[in-house]
This record gives C-alpha cells, sequence and structure tokens, in this order.
C-alpha cells in the first residue's frame, strides 16, 4: 500500500512557506492504519522489546499501539514541566532556539531494550534527545521508528549509530 497517498499537504503551516504533513487522513483510514502500524512493528515482533518510548505528541499515537502490538511497557517522552513525577531532562537545538525533552526517572530500567517512536523525522533534534535520555537511565535502543521522514532535512545523519526506520519518505 502507498502510505504517501493518505498524507494530506498543508501550505503555510504552521508557518509561511512550511509544507506540512498531516497525518490525520491515514489515521481515519483504517487499511492505511493499521498498514502503517504494522510496518512500525513488524521488525520487532520476534525480539524481546521492554519499552517503547513514544515521543510527544503524535508519537503517542504510533507508541501505545506499538507497545501494546509488542507485549511491552509504554514511556511517555513530553516536553518540559508536562510529567507530574521526577523526571530527567535533554535539551536540543531547534532551528530558532532551544527545547526539552523529559521523561520519568524511574521509565527505563538498566539494561531494558527501547524502541523511540515519533511521527516524522525532520531534523532529528527530538528523536537523539529521547535516545540521549535512555541512555541515561541504562537502556538500550534497539531501533527508532517514525512514519515519516523529510529526507532533504537531514535528521537520519544526526542519529547516526542508531537503527533508523520510517515508513514513508519524502
Amino acid at each position: 500500500m502507498d502510505l504517501k497517498m493518505f498524507i494530506r499537504d498543508i501550505p503555510d503551516f504552521p508557518q509561511k512557506g512550511i509544507i506540512f504533513k498531516d497525518i490525520t487522513t491515514l489515521l481515519k483510514n483504517p487499511g492505511a492504519f493499521r498498514a502503517a502500524v504494522d510496518l512500525l512493528t513488524g521488525k520487532y515482533r520476534q525480539r524481546k522489546i521492554d519499552k517503547v518510548v513514544a515521543v510527544e505528541s503524535r508519537g503517542f499515537i504510533f507508541g501505545s499501539i506499538l507497545a501494546y502490538e509488542l507485549k511491552c511497557g509504554l514511556v511517555l517522552a513530553r516536553k518540559a514541566g508536562k510529567l507530574p513525577h521526577q523526571t530527567i531532562r535533554e535539551e536540543y537545538a531547534l532551528e530558532y532556539g532551544t527545547a526539552v525533552l523529559e521523561i520519568h526517572v524511574d521509565g527505563i530500567e538498566k539494561g531494558e531494550t527501547v524502541v523511540i517512536v515519533d511521527d516524522l523525522l525532520a531534523t532529528g533534534g527530538t528523536a537523539l534527545a529521547a535516545a540521549k535520555l535512555v541512555e541515561t537511565l541504562g537502556g538500550k535502543v534497539e531501533g527508532i521508528e517514525f512514519l515519516i521522514e523529510l529526507g532533504f532535512l537531514r535528521g537520519r545523519e544526526k542519529l547516526a549509530g542508531y537503527p533508523v526506520n520510517c515508513a514513508i519518505s519524502y
């Protein structure tokens, strides 16, 4: 199934000159949604995965399903100040400024195998921050999964050394 046909382009969102890749059109189609989930989970079904780390916010959609399908735990990676318990944090660069990603200190146990999931790979900063958080807690990143990759932004280069998989590439 060509999943690109289920992604809607929204010009000039969230700002002029950006073409936003809207996944809601894929999510509302049961066949496309299932195909995307199968692509994201397929390579891990025969491996022992302890946790899925889902990156805020659209990564939560896929992360919960991956954790369910892989019969493992789910850990949320959120923007600063959104988690209620003690956290560790990783600051990362944005095009203009910085942002912070946090996870709970008890989210990952030493030696656990982890898959990180988000909807979109752009510059790679958010996913790299998530990987650093996992490793700080002693986890091993088995893979980083994305529904969409914007290859022209070269985010995969920032994630060199990690297994990166994308269902759809632009």
